[in-house]
């Protein structure tokens, strides 16, 4: 990639909700028992980096020692300390899991999983995967994996027991409603491309669409070819489709927003002591500016807000939609001695602007509202008619 690259430089530095957000629950009292105790070296190393890492919640070592003694697993005493869904401890295997899916090439069946109501639950199945053509939906409880109970189990639990080597067979129980049924599945090679669709989705008007669901090491050099080839094809304005995005790296999110933004703060992070830096945007390399067009939802989350924010903020596009998750906070991920990893919160963050989105979301400057079914028929490519995106298209024919 010849053009301006966008260095983290350090750690890796994560914002995705992708298998993990909402909150995890510490594991039930069998699982507890037969998890005590872990290694005393790893949980020290732990404890040191909560206490002069943690972004917002100051914690003090006796309290997160006598959380560990009260639960006897790391995951534990941070749910138990800690008033943080993100900062969380991760095994050898899951810890293997986050770096495959941050370079978007893993082995499983294509989820994208969370927590609602302390069950495992589909948050989108990703297009073309085997968990998609196997009927699964937004929505549906996983309630058991090859027949192990997923009550109380964590996401990154969760997410290791469905990954595996293409070509294996997985077994899920799966609640719809009222509804259980098993649905029996054969594991691939998940590839999963950031920029999954891009056209002239008006070749009059030559109105280019992007569509980009996850931000990976890959988003920015998928989105400078799709850029490119839209460009070719007497590209005038652009609508990029942002919903159900539920964010990836920082690195990636930083590249993708200084694309369009020059002149200005890409972001501002915060540390604990509420100092804030700003990430400037690169003055070359960016793009002239067309009329532009943000999609976004409740599924827009964390690196789609920053770069959706850094658009608004600076008067490059007009956001389309309904409010976005908002998520503005940062994890940094420290490998541990053991093999093992632990994902922490560590800053905050505030859009171009200086607005904090934190549990608040961004607004879009247009409200466009969808049913639940409807989002997901649009999502799945099976909607007769997408509100949102017509409208995208209304406030570029005007501007044009």
């Amino acid at each position: 990639m010849s053009r301006k690259k966008i260095l983290i430089v350090v750690l890796l530095v994560l914002l995705s909700l992708t298998f993990f957000h909402g909150s995890f629950k510490v594991s039930s009292e069998v699982g507890e028992k037969e998890a005590r105790y872990e290694n005393i070296g790893t949980v020290m190393e732990v404890i040191a980096l909560v206490k002069t890492r943690h972004y917002f919640q100051p914690v003090n070592t006796f309290e997160l020692v006598k959380s560990y003694v009260a639960k006897g697993t790391i995951n534990g005493m941070l749910r138990t300390a800690l008033d943080d869904p993100y900062t969380r401890h991760m095994d050898v295997v899951a810890f293997e899991n986050m770096i495959n899916t941050t370079t978007g090439i893993y082995g499983g069946i294509g989820l994208s999983v969370g927590i609602l109501e302390d069950r495992v639950t589909v948050v989108s199945p990703i297009k073309g995967t085997p968990g998609e053509r196997a009927g699964l939906r937004r929505g549906d409880k996983i309630i058991a994996i090859d027949g192990k109970d997923t009550t109380y189990m964590t996401l990154d639990e969760a997410v290791s027991l469905m990954r595996g080597p293409e070509n294996t067979e997985l077994d899920l129980t799966i609640q719809r409603e009222e509804k259980v049924f098993g649905v029996h599945i054969i594991r691939e090679l998940i590839n999963v491309e950031s920029v999954t669709e891009a056209k002239i989705i008006d070749q009059e008007e030559g109105i280019g669409y992007i569509q980009i669901t996850n931000f990976s090491e890959r988003t920015y050099t998928e989105l400078s070819t799709a850029l490119k080839s839209l460009d070719e094809q007497g590209q005038k304005a652009l609508i990029l489709d942002l919903r159900n995005n539920p964010g990836g790296t920082l690195n990636a999110a930083l590249q993708v927003a200084d694309e369009f933004v020059s002149g200005a703060p890409l972001l501002y992070l915060e540390d604990k002591e509420g100092k804030r830096t700003p990430f400037d945007s690169l003055s070359g390399g960016t793009r002239p500016p067309i009329p532009t067009v943000v999609l976004i939802n409740g599924g827009s989350a964390s690196a789609s807000e920053i770069v959706a924010g850094a658009l608004q903020d600076n008067s490059l596009a007009v956001l389309v939609g309904t409010t976005t998750f908002g998520k503005g906070l940062v994890q940094s991920l420290y490998p541990l001695r053991d093999g093992s990893a632990l994902s922490i919160t560590e800053q905050g963050y505030l859009t171009s602007g200086g607005k904090d989105i934190n549990g608040v979301g961004i607004e879009p400057d247009v409200v466009v509202e969808v049913s639940i079914e409807e989002e997901e028929a649009i999502y799945l490519g099976e909607a007769e008619f997408d509100p949102q995106l017509e409208e995208g298209l209304r406030i570029l024919r005007a501007q044009l």
